[in-house]
């Protein structure tokens, strides 16, 4: 319960920097000042673009998950994470706006780290850790632990995608303020895998 509970403040920690980011960038106040924006084909709009779309998914599990179970753990933690990365997805498309840039690009999927194509794009698994659909009607259909166990092992795959996503974007991206929001997300979806390996042990499973 503590390590969860931890997670809750970290969460709020996030959303209060990550508006800080934000307002930084809408009104050039951030050290990005003299960054020329960035090209439709650059790492930076193809992060942007990309962790909108692994976000919006991890947001739909999680609220899947809280209609699923009573569980006050397990419910806790899916509110963190649809919360931190609701807020963190508008950030994202904000910057494309911004930047006068367009939502979606021709090249595909993760183009940006040179890893187009990597996900079959089969069943709506676009990018890596990205559940199915499949994979998504199922956690629909179950309830209580069952349903626990599910959300728990796809929603650490689909960190472990994040995770990468975003080491990417702290390699190949120039706008500095991205780069920092994608170092949180580093820091703050490992902190969370670990909650939920600690949570799939204490029901008896464990991450595909």
């Amino acid at each position: 319960m503590k390590q969860v509970g931890w997670i809750s403040g970290a969460a709020a920690a996030v959303l209060v920097a990550a508006g800080a980011i934000t307002y930084a960038v809408a009104d050039g106040s951030g050290d990005d000042s003299a960054v020329e924006v960035p090209a439709a084909d650059s790492a930076d709009a193809g992060f942007a673009r990309d962790m909108a779309v692994h976000h919006q998914q991890a947001v739909e599990m999680s609220y899947i998950v809280r209609d699923r179970t009573k569980n006050v753990e397990v419910r806790r933690l899916a509110y963190d994470i649809a919360q931190t990365q609701a807020n963190q997805r508008g950030m994202l498309l904000g910057w494309l706006d911004l930047w006068g840039l367009p939502k979606v690009s021709s090249q595909g999927p993760m183009a940006w780290m040179g890893m187009a194509g990597m996900a079959s794009g089969e069943d709506g698994e676009l990018m890596p850790g990205m559940a199915t659909n499949t994979e998504l009607a199922k956690l629909n259909t179950l309830s209580g632990e069952r349903a626990e166990v599910l959300y728990l092992q796809l929603m650490t795959a689909h960190h472990e995608g994040g995770i990468h996503m975003a080491e990417g974007c702290v390699e190949k991206c120039r706008v500095g303020v991205e780069r920092r929001l994608a170092t949180g997300m580093v820091r703050a979806q490992q902190s969370e895998v670990d909650v939920m390996a600690g949570l799939l042990k204490a029901r008896g499973a464990k991450a595909r």
